[in-house]
């Protein structure tokens, strides 16, 4: 749900504004992932000849831009801004809070003491802080923020106390394996000037690259560090006893004390320049050419307009930058990672995005770009796949079509968004796999130990690829034997990396915290899906057919249903103050209700309900009268007719519904309502696409009309990174 932030620059000139600057561009890069507080960490000595003896640790609780302000207005004397370092290591962090309110001092990065020996920036939950800040309490340390995250700056201050020899990178390790929970980490400390240690565990992480000149190596070796390897008591990763088994409230830091050699058995007695990344030189090296960047992230938005040069980390790889070097270590070797004398590797690859890509444009929100996005991020969702010939071909899920298609049922697990998008497309799925399919909300798939199969095959349906509950839940079914697929917007993330295979939906960067474009490319990806597991059916032929060429004309519709934005906000105008609206369809539309509702709740923080129109009698008629704000949706389907008969139920009771209709229903059979959107007719599966963008702008014109900020919705942020 945070973002944190990193860069390294070595022998690469810099003043202290320009680090600053980047830092806080990063953060703002990353702002949808929360915005609570913020806060950054840089060498803060004004003495040239020992820079990097303080660090100045600067927070403040809002917007990256309040502590922009604050920062402009520091006294000059407190940091020479114009200072040029040669070498600096920086770290930064936008929070959504979780463990203790939005103020100052719960802010990140948190530090070990008042001397910020240590500081570190934390993307994640630590589900045993409580052990480990007692422990640290029994050993005189003191604390003063609320949050999970200072028990790692202290505890990192504990074992260099304890342990002065060992360098940072050994350091972090150490502290890594009495952690339990979810997390992404970058520390710095005064002890290392100028290194940087930073890792992961089911939070997001990529390092960035850039160097004039070449790297020496694009695959960089994966060392282990040896050491004592118990499973603890409570742990769900394998890793070191941190906890005894008399009393899990007392640290055992001696069980946890590494081999200080990492090894790469296969690369013992190799070049150690194939270990680690560095810029190339000449044989007459100048500074210049030994120059290089590094940027650590939570997202790539972050790092594009720096570099385009990525690693993608996975859970427990630990980066160390010293001296320029940048190395990638493990811990332990966990089951996956192969024999003991494989090399494992990570590969530099380069980020397919581009800057304006996540920049506003002519408009005035992001939201309101990614939904005018539409037409064209349906067809960057198509491109390639839906060929000229009348054949759908998804390359990602190709070599499994065959097991897909003898499997027992399918399963779409999926939070939020990403759910109603499963459930946009759950009928279309059976009617061409004549499969059962079963839609799953993540958390509730996981509350429940839902039982899976070997013969099952489960899609994990989710925008960032990071979502918690969906990611733990593919890691729930794997061992199961199932097989499963990941449906995302984001390559190299974790639900990328963990599935067997996948369809990416190449919807874009999406930046707003409520997602528009990416729910509508899930439709289109999922849809398309469907269509290859009929391809060789004789008798789907006709539907497919149709179903293509709608695929064909999605995007000239999308557009002409852009065009009721003024339509839209003047509705918005008469409702805006309203507190609670009914949105009800059902059919293939149940999924717009759900996802309209959804949307106008997260920005406008009016009550708002998506309700399948079938049940209306049982239950939600009894809200109904002159005064509820009810919106319906009505098209001409299979479930055309019982969709007017909930219509004629609402207006019986003295409901004045805004109807959302497709250009076909007759304005006879609409009961004399004034406010009629009408979108174009298309097939019946991709139908709801079509009445969701009305819903989307609705939601966007209220929060505008409200004074709400739509991008950055209260209490919420993105990426949904923690359960």
């Amino acid at each position: 749900m945070c973002g944190i932030f990193a860069y390294v620059n070595y022998l690469q000139p810099k003043k202290r504004e320009e680090i600053v600057q980047v830092l806080l561009q990063g953060l703002q890069r990353m702002e949808y992932r929360g915005y609570d507080s913020a806060g950054i960490a840089i060498d803060g000595s004004n003495d040239l000849n020992d820079v990097h003896s303080k660090v100045a640790l600067l927070r403040k609780t809002g917007k990256v831009s309040v502590l922009e302000d604050f920062i402009k207005e520091l006294p000059p004397n407190s940091l020479d801004m114009s200072m040029v370092l040669n070498v600096h290591c920086g770290i930064a962090h936008t929070r959504w809070a979780t463990h203790g309110s939005p103020k100052d001092v719960n802010s990140h990065p948190q530090r070990s003491n008042s001397d910020n020996e240590f500081v570190v920036v934390h993307n994640g939950i630590i589900t045993n802080f409580k052990e480990i800040k007692e422990y640290l309490t029994k050993k005189g340390h003191k604390f003063e923020s609320e949050t999970d995250t200072e028990v790692i700056a202290k505890l990192a201050q504990h074992v260099h106390d304890r342990y002065p020899g060992i360098n940072f990178r050994q350091l972090v390790e150490i502290v890594v394996q009495q952690l339990e929970g979810a997390f992404a980490l970058a520390f710095k400390s005064t002890k290392f000037p100028g290194q940087l240690v930073a890792t992961r565990r089911g939070s997001p992480l990529l390092v960035g690259i850039k160097s004039a000149g070449d790297l020496r190596s694009n695959n960089i070796p994966v060392l282990f560090s040896k050491g004592r390897r118990l499973f603890s008591s409570t742990a769900t990763h394998l890793r070191d006893a941190s906890f005894t088994s008399e009393n899990q409230s007392v640290l055992n830091l001696s069980q946890s004390m590494i081999s200080l050699t990492p090894r790469c058995p296969a690369l013992d007695s190799a070049d150690n320049s194939t270990t680690s990344i560095k810029a190339l030189h000449s044989s007459s090296v100048i500074e210049e050419e030994l120059a290089i960047e590094y940027f650590v992230a939570s997202d790539a938005a972050a790092i594009v307009e720096h570099t385009k040069q990525v690693i993608f980390l996975e859970d427990d790889d630990v980066v160390f930058v010293e001296d320029g070097t940048l190395s990638i270590h493990r811990i332990s070797k966990h089951p996956t990672d192969g024999q003991a004398n494989d090399v494992q590797k990570r590969e530099v690859t380069s980020l397919n995005m581009e800057l304006q890509e996540i920049m506003k444009g002519s408009f005035s929100t992001f939201m309101q770009k990614e939904i005018f996005e539409q037409p064209d991020s349906v067809v960057n969702t198509m491109r390639g796949r839906v060929l000229p010939n009348g054949q759908v071909v998804l390359g990602g899920i190709t070599d499994y079509l065959p097991d897909i298609k003898r499997c027992r049922r399918l399963i779409l697990v999926a939070c939020g968004t990403s759910y109603h998008s499963a459930i946009a497309c759950r009928q279309i799925l059976e009617e061409l796999s004549e499969l059962p399919v079963v839609v799953e909300l993540a958390s509730d798939f996981l509350d429940r130990q839902t039982p899976i199969f070997r013969d099952d095959v489960c899609m994990f349906v989710s925008q960032s690829g990071e979502t918690a509950d969906t990611l733990m839940a593919l890691r729930y079914c794997k061992p199961h034997g199932a097989l499963t697929i990941g449906i995302t917007n984001t390559v190299g993330s974790s639900i990328c990396r963990e599935s067997h295979c996948g369809v990416h939906i190449n919807a874009g960067p999406e930046i707003g915290v409520a997602s528009t474009k990416a729910y509508t490319s899930q439709i289109v990806a999922l849809l398309m899906f469907a269509l290859t597991l009929s391809d060789d059916r004789i008798s789907m032929q006709s539907r497919r057919n149709h179903v293509i060429q709608a695929l064909r004309e999605l995007p000239e519709m999308i557009r002409r249903v852009l065009q009721l934005d003024s339509q839209v906000s003047s509705i918005a105008d008469k409702i805006y103050k309203e507190k609670s609206l009914l949105v009800m369809g059902r059919g293939f539309n149940f999924a717009t209700c759900l996802e309209g509702a959804l949307k106008i709740k997260e920005l406008s923080y009016m009550h708002c309900e998506g309700i399948m129109s079938g049940e209306l009698k049982h239950g939600p008629l009894a809200m109904v009268d002159e005064h509820l704000k009810i919106c319906m949706v009505i098209c001409q389907d299979e479930v055309y007719k019982k969709s007017l008969n909930a219509l004629q139920q609402v207006v019986a009771r003295s409901g004045a519904p805004m109807i959302i209709a497709d250009e076909s229903v007759p304005l006879s059979d609409l009961a004399g309502m004034k406010q009629v959107l009408r979108v174009p007719r298309t097939v019946d599966c991709l139908q709801s696409i079509l009445t969701v963008i009305p819903l989307q702008l609705l939601a966007f014109h209220i929060a505008e009309k409200n004074g709400f900020n739509v991008d950055r919705p209260r209490n919420l942020a993105k990426s949904v990174t923690v359960e």
